[in-house]
């Protein structure tokens, strides 16, 4: 009878893998694999070499804490004379005494995380199992067969691979570039994003399922949004908006997300303070682009929160433009969130591509903290049923905004009605370029084209729908060309009376300072008129300074 097998080591090939799986520095001491494509190792036997009619090898790769092949995250296989496409699979490239190279190779469906790998070696009735090592799996953007697959080589380098980009702030009329510092694939950031998936509630809940279903991107994605934020789980980082940031880092501090994961890592997952939308979607960008999902950081000019769904953000001032009510909904000059590039399997046709993901806790979505993924296309079309939190989205880039004035009498008078402000100039960075990209046309069709009145009838965003009708006074608010930022500047008011009667009115300009994310600020300016004079189908313009 012959003697048993005996592995002396097994060499996982940390440098030709890290090569071909573009996962160089991640390789550093681990191996770090993407799915759908084969990787290599060698097995060293002693005493004897392999005998393909004596030996018989089985494999066995499993990840989790409670790992079983009907969940998908236990696998089983013997060494094989051919390679059977999208299962486990294992077969012998070369073999010279006791030396035997392998070639592996995963499913694009499989669960990604990290992975036992060991051997089952027997010789007739005999047995030895051995462990081989441990793998990290990856989504892969360059096999066809993965749910996350982009036919771009181009973008496949800037969204997954790029680890420095461009955020867009500012305003519509604007926008300036922040440098942001993704670093997917610095020292401990892959260990620490396997952290956040160990951490979230679904694993603590039911670890089997949540490691079965780390196959899917879509779970994925929301998994990340939600665990970016803190409000539900031992998340990342906690949102401030009032500039008191003493007991930590202001948001405007960041400059890349590498230091954020180092911080909650190293305080036993403890969140980070603090954070703006920029800085978690940001964050998320660097956890998905690090798990191999394509993804980019989204900034929306004039972006609208709107808490009931009704696509409209209304405020209610007095006659000095003071709010009267309490408002969470507003217009915040800009937000931001991600977007990941995946299919959807769980949706009719056409809603693959680019799903928009936002990990700034603003409301709540199935009970939990978090937003998408949602199709891009699925907003542009005004498809509100599609998962998930679709009607959020829309009314991101969609909502109308509403202004009353209180009377004396303590009746409300509509004083405009604009659904021309938000959503505004969409922007992300350029695939392989530092400037910035207006993908604007991706979430909407051109302002009153027929595509457009379609889309806002699948939404039935009946307040857009409607005819605008010409008030008898009207005004419009600009600003002086020659303002620039940081100084003192000029606001026109235009003021038009379009009756075929003369008018008397009082003007008053009041002007506050207001935050991105729409929080009132102090007075810069102020011009009452008493007595203006308005004649019939005649306008006037008028000066007010205010103060920087």
């Amino acid at each position: 009878m012959a003697e048993d097998l005996v592995l002396k080591k097994c060499d996982l090939q940390l440098e030709v893998n890290g090569h071909d799986h573009r996962t160089a520095d991640l390789c550093r001491g681990r191996l770090v694999v993407r799915r759908g494509q084969p990787f290599w190792l060698t097995l060293h036997f002693e005493g004897r070499s392999y005998e393909a009619s004596t030996d018989s090898l089985t494999f066995s790769a499993v990840t989790g804490p409670a790992p079983s092949e009907e969940a998908g995250t236990k696998a089983r296989f013997p060494l094989s004379s051919a390679v059977e496409e999208g299962a486990w699979a294992a077969t012998v490239l070369n073999q010279q005494d006791g030396v035997v190279s392998l070639q592996l190779s995963t499913p694009a469906s499989a669960p990604v995380g990290l992975y036992r790998l060991s051997l089952e070696a027997s010789t007739g009735y005999q047995g030895s199992s051995f462990m081989l090592g441990h793998f990290t799996l990856l989504f892969n953007t360059w096999c066809p067969a993965d749910a996350v697959y982009l036919d771009s080589e181009e973008e496949r380098q800037e969204y997954v691979l790029t680890q420095q980009g461009f955020i867009y702030q500012g305003s519509v009329k604007c926008i300036k570039s922040i440098p942001w510092n993704f670093g997917q694939f610095e020292d401990g950031i892959l260990d620490i994003c396997l952290t956040l998936l160990d951490m979230n509630p679904k694993f603590l809940k039911d670890a089997c399922r949540d490691c079965s279903r780390r196959s899917s991107p879509v779970y994925m994605g929301r998994v990340v949004s939600a665990m970016v934020n803190c409000n539900d789980d031992q998340g990342v980082l906690l949102g401030r908006w009032d500039n008191d940031y003493k007991d930590g880092v202001s948001p405007m501090f960041w400059i890349g997300s590498v230091d954020i994961l180092r911080r909650w890592k190293t305080s036993g997952c403890q969140r980070v303070k603090y954070g703006q939308c920029w800085v978690f979607a940001a964050v998320a960008c660097t956890v998905l682009r690090c798990l191999g999902i394509p993804t980019r950081v989204v900034t929306n000019f004039n972006s609208a929160h709107d808490q009931n769904s009704n696509l409209l953000i209304e405020y209610v001032y007095n006659k000095f433009g003071e709010i009267q009510r309490d408002k969470s909904e507003m217009i915040w000059n800009y937000h931001c969130w991600a977007e990941s590039w995946m299919s959807r399997p769980d949706l009719q046709p056409g809603y693959e591509g680019w799903q928009a993901l936002d990990p700034t806790p603003q409301e709540k979505s199935e009970g939990t903290y978090c937003c998408g993924p949602v199709p891009v296309r699925a907003i542009k079309e005004g498809n509100l049923s599609t998962k998930y939190d679709a009607p959020f989205v829309f009314a991101e880039v969609n909502a109308d905004v509403v202004n009353w004035i209180l009377q004396d009498d303590g009746s409300m008078c509509k004083s405009t009605n604009n659904s021309q402000t938000v959503g505004m100039k969409i922007s992300t960075k350029s695939v392989g370029r530092d400037e910035r990209e207006d993908i604007t046309h991706t979430y909407k069709y051109p302002e009153g084209s027929p595509e457009e009145r379609e889309a806002f009838k699948r939404a039935n965003h009946l307040n857009r729908l409607t005819d605008k009708v010409e008030t008898g006074v009207a005004m419009r608010i600009r600003v002086g060309q020659s303002m620039n930022m940081g100084s003192d500047f000029d606001v026109f008011a235009y003021i038009t009376n379009n009756t075929a009667e003369s008018h008397t009115c009082r003007l008053l300009l009041h002007a506050r300072t207001v935050s991105y994310n729409g929080v009132l600020g102090p007075e810069c300016g102020t011009k009452d008129l008493l007595s203006l004079s308005l004649e019939p189908l005649s306008g006037k313009a008028l000066r007010s300074r205010s103060s920087y």
